[in-house]
């Protein structure tokens, strides 16, 4: 059905997520590259801060669209890597709403299926592997520029292999990938060994003003606009906070609040061994096990006091 849908359509939008990484990218980028010149990537409001810095070597990424250009009448949307609708990128939902027809290809256990038709794959680790499983089923050859951005999605979204969804799947769909003569160590050093110095000054000062609670098993940061301007940083550069912070021997939970106006904050948590999509699930959020994110409709200094409340009815120290 999906892939009838996708041949019968003659015009396209790829969706990805608020703050895009490098799964949600790298996912629409491997549509992209499948679809052709009929689809079209939406990812951020302003061209200048669309793109991560350490993706923008993706194919079909210099060809993106955005909010500020985007004209064209779409007859299907494809959401990738959108765990719920409040995760689509800027204010494309709309767009999304207003589409004939919408696809949700996902791997979160907490997607619900809010498109017409929805591909969800529960505890994969990667959109990346959902769309492997897909192109493999239905006889797709994966091209190498195909196979780079799928191996983008699924390096990332594993945490280069580490988290608890990595699987012997994962390992054959990559070695699959290697297949094609993708230069993995490139791959890696393009995602990862590619920091501007301003991001690690930046983060560095967020992390030192970090605050701590219960004997520090839980750490909060809290990023605005003052923060931002000061080292004249954009959503890209706060990437791998929270991660950072949940490294720390004591801490169980990190949680990154990043303010994008006076009424909402968009917020990240991070875990060792807590179910965070309980208390994600309050806000309209989603994601995994021990990472998960949400949006709050409050200024960051009250959106940290209701997650705190529901995360602490989640703790059993």
């Amino acid at each position: 059905m999906i892939l009838d849908t996708i041949s019968n359509s003659k015009k396209i939008l790829l969706l990805t997520h608020v703050n895009p990484d490098g799964d949600t990218l790298g996912s629409a980028c491997a549509m992209k590259e499948y679809i052709g010149e009929k689809a079209d990537i939406l990812v951020q409001t302003k061209k200048d801060t669309g793109v991560p810095y350490n993706y923008k070597f993706l194919p079909q990424l210099e060809n993106a669209e955005f909010l500020d250009t985007v004209k064209a009448d779409y007859d299907l949307v494809i959401a990738l890597d959108v765990a719920s609708k409040d995760r689509i990128v800027d204010s494309a939902r709309e767009i999304f709403d207003k589409a004939p027809v919408t696809i949700n290809i996902d791997h979160h256990k907490t997607n619900k299926g809010y498109a017409k038709l929805n591909l969800i794959k529960g505890g994969y680790s990667s959109c990346g592997e959902v769309l492997f499983d897909f192109f493999t089923e239905n006889n797709i050859p994966i091209t190498k520029n195909m196979a780079e951005a799928l191996y983008v999605a699924i390096l990332t979204d594993t945490g280069c292999f580490k988290y608890e969804a990595t699987t012997k799947d994962t390992f054959f769909a990559v070695s699959k990938l290697t297949e094609t003569g993708i230069d993995i160590s490139d791959i890696a050093r393009k995602c990862y060994d590619n920091k501007p110095k301003k991001m690690i000054t930046f983060q560095s000062d967020v992390i030192l003003n970090a605050k701590y609670q219960m004997d520090d098993k839980v750490v909060y940061a809290i990023i605005d606009k003052e923060i931002l301007d000061k080292y004249n940083v954009g959503n890209e550069h706060t990437e791998g906070i929270a991660e950072i912070l949940r490294s720390i021997s004591s801490v169980d939970v990190s949680i990154v609040l990043k303010e994008t106006s006076n009424k909402t904050t968009k917020v990240s948590l991070r875990s060792k061994t807590i179910d965070l999509t309980p208390v994600v699930e309050k806000f309209s959020g989603g994601g995994h096990k021990f990472a998960a994110g949400c949006t709050v409709k409050k200024p960051a200094k009250e959106a940290i006091e209701l997650i705190l409340d529901e995360l602490y009815k989640c703790l059993k120290y």
